[in-house]
């Protein structure tokens, strides 16, 4: 959907599993292993774009990697799904997103006479256990008895599920994945509408510090962070003394990260504002409302975005 804001699943997603190593690391972890040692995924390469649907964007992320399975060309498509609860038509979802893999491939190759091999793979992160079927022949509604005949007409298909709601926390801090995929994994689960952050176990506190001192370590502890402060419902002051405990440079990032999340909500403040006086606000004028941290002008604009009737007015 143009113009929509990407929530704070979407974009921690989207950060931790843009990344090729990290994306290896959970695919290692999740399917079989008769599977990954048939593909190579130190030679992952990422795909640009979405296959999800627009009216479910609020529900579902996704990216896609290209990798040699068996010597051949493969891709490996990998959803998430960060509503509470299963959504009973996934397995008709995901056949859709690989058909349009499958277009995509064929407008790129158009004198391609086979197809190449999509592997699927939801990561589930509601409260509740995933109930939905994982087999799209699940969904056809044939008799119990006698449908046999006509279940061979349709088509069979089925996704990889890590379901992220039925793996036990010491169980998911075990799994041989980058400490990245680790601190988000958890965070996906733990940090939604908790108010005691501040408490959490020291393992994933290690964790958290441990990315400071990996290669552009403050940015992934910044989106971590921002995570955190968006999803979580720990008071300020608490996370203040987390982010602290974790030492200075951490401490100093979760100021910064703090500032750019104020500024930026209020960005869409100024936006949402300018767009219910029906104000028109051209690529440049909103793009520097959207990259101004300075809180003192945002305040300004602010007060004037209730007022105005041109965009030259704001400035």
């Amino acid at each position: 959907m143009p113009g929509r804001q990407a929530g704070p699943h979407d974009s921690l997603f989207r950060w931790t599993f843009s990344s090729p190593e990290n994306a290896a690391s959970e695919l290692r972890a999740v399917l079989p292993p008769g599977l990954t040692g048939r593909l190579d995924l130190d030679r992952l390469i990422p795909v640009p774009g979405t296959f999800v649907d627009e009216d479910l964007r609020q529900r579902h992320t996704d990216v896609l990697y290209t990798a040699p399975l068996d010597g051949r060309d493969a891709y490996l498509y990998v959803l998430m799904e960060h509503q509470s609860t299963s959504d009973p038509l996934m397995a008709y979802r995901m056949a859709r997103y690989m058909m349009k893999i499958w277009d995509r491939y064929l407008r790129e190759h158009p004198g391609a006479r086979r197809l190449p091999a999509v592997i699927p793979l939801v990561v589930y992160t509601g409260k509740s256990r995933w109930s939905a079927p994982v087999r799209l022949q699940d969904l056809i509604d044939l008799v119990p008895v006698g449908g046999e005949e006509a279940a061979d007409y349709m088509p069979r298909f089925s996704f990889l599920l890590d379901d992220l709601s039925a793996v036990d926390p010491a169980e998911l801090r075990a799994r041989d994945v980058t400490v990245e995929v680790r601190v988000s994994m958890l965070s996906f689960v733990h940090v939604p509408g908790n108010a005691r952050l501040h408490e959490a176990p020291q393992d994933w506190r290690d964790d958290l510090r441990a990315l400071v001192d990996e290669p552009d370590g403050d940015l992934k502890l910044a989106a971590q962070m921002a995570y955190i402060m968006r999803k979580g419902e720990t008071p300020a002051s608490d996370l203040a003394s987390l982010f602290a405990s974790l030492g200075p440079d951490a401490e100093k990032v979760y100021m910064t990260t703090a500032d750019m999340l104020k500024a930026s909500e209020e960005a869409r403040a100024i936006l949402r504002n300018l767009k219910n006086r029906g104000v028109s606000v051209d690529e440049h004028s909103r793009d520097r409302i959207a990259s101004c941290l300075d809180a003192e002008t945002l305040d300004t604009w602010l007060d004037r975005s209730v007022e105005i009737t041109e965009i030259a007015e704001l400035f």
